[in-house]
C-alpha cells in the first residue's frame, strides 16, 4: 500500500512540475507531510531529489520545443544556486512550525499572484 501512495505522490508532483513548469513541491511537500507522514524538514529536503529528475525531463521536452529563453535560464538558475545554497543551511535551523508558516506565506502569495494575473 505505501509504494502506492509513493508513486501517486510522484505522479501528482510529475503533473503539476511539467504542467506549470515547475512548482512540484509545492504538491510534492504537503503530499509527503499528509499521506506519507513524512517529518516536515525531510519532506522539504525529499521534495528536492523528486523535483531534479522531474525539472531535466521537463527541460527536454521543453528544449524539444524551443520554449527556452537561454539568457534567463541562465541567469535565473545561477541565482538558484545561490538561493538553493542558502536555503539549504537554513533548513536545518528553522523549526518545523516556523517552516510551515513560511511555506504557507509563499503558497498564499503565488496563489493570490496567480488568481490576479
Amino acid at each position: 500500500m505505501q509504494n502506492k501512495k509513493h508513486w501517486a505522490v510522484g505522479l501528482l508532483t510529475g503533473f503539476a512540475n511539467g504542467l506549470f513548469g515547475s512548482g512540484g513541491g509545492t504538491v510534492a511537500v504537503p503530499a509527503m507531510e499528509r499521506f506519507l507522514h513524512t517529518e516536515e524538514h525531510k519532506a522539504h529536503a525529499t521534495a528536492i531529489a523528486v523535483i531534479l529528475p522531474l525539472s531535466l525531463l521537463s527541460l527536454g521536452i521543453y528544449l524539444w520545443k524551443g520554449e527556452i529563453v537561454w539568457q534567463i535560464a541562465l541567469w535565473a538558475s545561477l541565482g538558484g544556486v545561490v538561493g538553493g545554497f542558502v536555503g539549504a543551511k537554513l533548513l536545518k535551523k528553522i523549526s518545523g512550525i516556523w517552516l510551515h508558516r513560511i511555506f504557507g506565506v509563499f503558497m498564499l502569495f503565488a496563489a493570490i499572484r496567480m488568481m490576479t494575473t
